[in-house]
């Protein structure tokens, strides 16, 4: 009888542990579906291939489709939409500079810059 209850719990409790123990609370931020594709379709204008990776990986650690997230900062410039904050390259980051210092808005120059550089 002890015997068996010791490997019951040893198996409960190795499987849990087996499993990555209990579940945890989804801390990502619900965004609507068309946000969502936003999010993912904008990674491919990332400056390299390892950037574009990250870029996925952080949309899929951080974002969930549900609810659309009104308060998701998202912007139209020369066509393309982007949410959220753009990680620039140090050569995006110059490019924006440089915009800005000829007229354009910072908000105008990070999309044409990550978008097209």
């Amino acid at each position: 009888m002890i015997t068996t209850a010791v490997v019951l719990a040893t198996t409960t409790m190795f499987g849990t542990v087996a499993a990555g123990g209990p579940p945890e609370q989804d801390d990502r931020q619900s965004v609507s579906e068309d946000q969502y594709k936003i999010l993912v379709r904008q990674c491919r204008y990332a400056d390299t291939a390892q950037a574009r990776q990250d870029c996925l990986s952080e949309v899929e650690r951080k974002y969930r489709v549900g609810e659309e997230a009104t308060d998701l900062d998202c912007r139209t410039y020369s066509g393309v939409t982007v949410c959220g904050v753009l990680k620039l390259s140090p050569r995006e980051r110059q490019c924006v500079q440089d915009s800005v210092d000829k007229g354009l808005s910072y908000r105008r120059a990070e999309v044409e810059c990550y978008a097209f550089l």
